[in-house]
């Protein structure tokens, strides 16, 4: 049996893939950084860097499948080139290594940030979409990522695309950007809220839903991993809950929000340190991503389970396994 690669298998959504993919008997090969750490992972260890192609190429050899999952998900840096390098060549880099190493199959993780949000409907993978319309570094470098992997689709190579909503559960290791809103809120971080609203999804779902993709995606296709559409107030009272906290009652307008995020970020700027609320975040918040996964149902039988499980998984990990 050949192996399968999987890049980012330390990060949040790639194990649960990796873990998924030991679990029906696989041998798993881990594209890492040499300080990286895999807990509960049984996997071949193989150190390298997205940015560094003999790295991707040793890495890729023999392999039949392999999972893109890696990415510099971070919605503030310093030095946005790093986001471009990591997402966009850094895409291009593995997808090369992969074709010319002969994988059989390649699943690129792409983002819900990808996919065309109508005014009033739910967004789905036909969605018309632009460059333009991506608010910030993070998505931008995305979109041009995933658009390099239909590229590669186009001439022939067998890559399929998920574009995975808003997942929440166990084995959030940083957090995420998405599992940092459960931590505020845990610690009483999130006086306020804003109108927004995001589609909220299990990640052990989103895992299952990569290796559907790769048993019965399309070429060239895209699929939308999500679950349940929800307003960021709706996300703060389930929550409240599961946790016994209260809930934050102040919704702030998004003007006053903007102008937090424009102080934050510039400070960040200077300081170097992370902004609380980056300016790039606050732009994302102004539109519902809001979806439908109808395509990935029944193109692929993916059967999220409801939201619920994901925040209760998800408080669950932050109170007894999460170490800051």
């Amino acid at each position: 049996m050949k192996p399968t690669l999987v890049t980012g298998a330390s990060g949040f959504i790639g194990w649960h893939v990796a873990r998924l993919l030991l679990a029906r008997g696989e041998r798993v090969r881990a594209l890492v950084r040499a300080s990286s750490v895999l807990p509960d992972l049984d996997v071949e260890r193989v150190t390298g860097d997205l940015r560094d192609p003999e790295s991707l190429a040793r890495a890729a050899t023999g392999c039949g499948v392999v999972y893109h999952v890696a990415a510099d998900y971070r919605l503030w840096s310093k030095n946005p080139s790093d986001l471009y390098q990591s997402n966009v060549d850094g895409t291009r880099n593995i997808l090369t290594a992969a074709r010319e190493t002969g994988a059989e199959r390649f699943i690129y993780t792409s983002t819900v940030g990808c996919i065309g949000i109508p005014s009033g409907g739910l967004g789905n993978e036909t969605t018309p979409v632009s460059l333009h319309s991506m608010a910030g570094t993070y998505k931008r470098s995305k979109f041009m990522a995933e658009e390099v992997a239909l590229e590669f689709a186009r001439s022939g190579f067998p890559v399929v695309i998920v574009n995975p909503t808003a997942p929440m559960g166990d084995h959030d290791f940083k957090p995420t950007p998405t599992g940092q809103i459960i931590v505020d809120f845990m610690r009483g971080a999130m006086p306020a809220y804003i109108d927004t609203g995001l589609n909220v999804v299990h990640v052990d779902d989103v895992a299952q839903g990569h290796l559907l993709a790769c048993e019965h995606g399309g070429v060239g296709e895209r699929y939308i991993l999500g679950a349940e559409n929800m307003t960021l107030g709706q996300i703060l009272h389930m929550l409240a809950d599961l946790t016994g906290q209260k809930a934050p009652s102040i919704q702030i307008p998004y003007a006053l929000a903007y102008a937090a995020g424009l102080i934050t970020t510039a400070w960040a700027q200077i300081s170097g340190v992370a902004p609380r609320a980056p300016l790039e975040a606050v732009k994302m918040a102004r539109q519902k991503m809001w979806v439908t996964h109808a395509k990935a149902a029944s193109k692929l039988g993916f059967t999220p389970r409801p939201a619920r499980a994901a925040l209760a998984d998800a408080v669950k990990w932050f109170e007894t396994g999460f170490k800051k």
